[in-house]
């Protein structure tokens, strides 16, 4: 029997196992490993995973240039959670005659995440815990939703359901990508416009893009004073959609009313970053995903994809 090691990556909360008879693998010889730890560079990457023939990865948690591909000869399977993974380079994979497989994954965790944020910020909820359990009592005013305008970027999947929440919350929706549609709009509720009547006439502006060369720093300083005084930016998309820096200082000097954020150019985010001590910000750590539905889907999935690979069948097979 040929024997195989398999790396499943950056399971940060080490409940793997869990959701998939990962260590029945061994009947077909083959080694598990679990890494619960981010790594920190391209350098730890390479040196702890060049044993492995197979990796499940996380996500977009840990990245896979042609550089590190090229560093692990002996990958032969790379699974993704999700059908998509822009921190993977399909070509060189392909060009190496590495297998990348993918899998399904939860319609409604992230959607529910964004509203959750927003919901958050808009009646002050995570200022008024805390200073409620610091013995204060009612130490903040908040805002309704009902009458509001929301604009979102990017009406795919997510972004039609967060246009479906937002009409039972009595809000006005605008939308805008590139690519998109009077008649889309329309269909999800939505009214098209460009991306500056978006960002100039909402109140709340909520980013549901795929991270690409296209969309990267799509939001800017031009974009956010758009928005003003007044306007909340919620992203649960990828976090290099916008430029970090020019959303600390919109935060700091009062550009807009604030931001809830589940993603960041670099995550984890690293201790002392300039987020974590700006005002008005609701934060959650990449958790869009995060849920038992997802994970049961992710990993369960995940462990199909190495089943039919070691048939000699992959399913799900990605790029080339």
């Amino acid at each position: 029997m040929t024997e195989y090691r398999l790396a499943i990556l950056d399971d940060y909360q080490q409940v793997s196992s869990d959701y998939a008879p990962w260590e029945s693998l061994l009947d077909d010889g083959v080694k598990v490993t679990v890494f619960s730890a981010p790594f920190v560079s391209e350098e730890q990457a390479v040196a702890a995973l060049a044993p492995f023939d197979i990796i499940v990865a996380m996500r977009e948690r840990t990245r896979f240039p042609q550089s590190v591909l090229d560093a692990l000869p002996d990958l032969k399977l790379l699974v993704t959670t999700g059908m998509a993974n822009a921190a993977i380079d399909l070509e060189a994979a392909t060009e190496r005659g590495i297998v990348v497989c993918g899998t399904g994954g939860s319609p409604a965790a992230a959607p529910e995440l964004t509203w959750a944020l927003l919901l958050a910020f808009a009646r002050n909820l995570p200022v008024e815990e805390n200073s409620l359990r610091a013995g204060e009592w009612q130490t903040g005013v908040g805002f309704e939703l009902e009458g509001k305008t929301l604009g979102i970027v990017g009406l795919g999947k997510i972004g039609k359901r967060i246009a479906g929440y937002a009409a039972a919350f009595g809000m006005d929706v605008l939308a805008w990508s590139q690519n998109l549609t009077a008649d889309v709009a329309e269909a999800a509720g939505a009214r098209l416009v460009s991306k500056e009547e978006l960002f100039s006439e909402s109140d709340i502006v909520t980013l549901h893009l795929r991270l690409s060369e296209r969309t990267e720093g799509i939001v800017g300083p031009e974009e956010l004073r758009l928005l003003g005084p007044d306007g909340l930016l919620v992203n649960t998309a990828r976090g290099p959609l916008v430029d970090e820096a020019a959303l600390i200082r919109a935060l700091e000097e009062g550009w807009i009313r604030g931001a809830a954020l589940d993603v960041f150019e670099e995550e984890p985010l690293p201790a002392g970053h300039a987020l974590l001590h700006s005002p008005r910000t609701v934060l959650t750590p990449h958790v869009g995903y995060v849920t038992h539905e997802s994970y049961r889907k992710f990993y369960g999935e995940a462990f199909g994809d190495v089943k039919a690979w070691l048939a000699g069948e992959p399913v799900r097979v990605l790029g080339g």
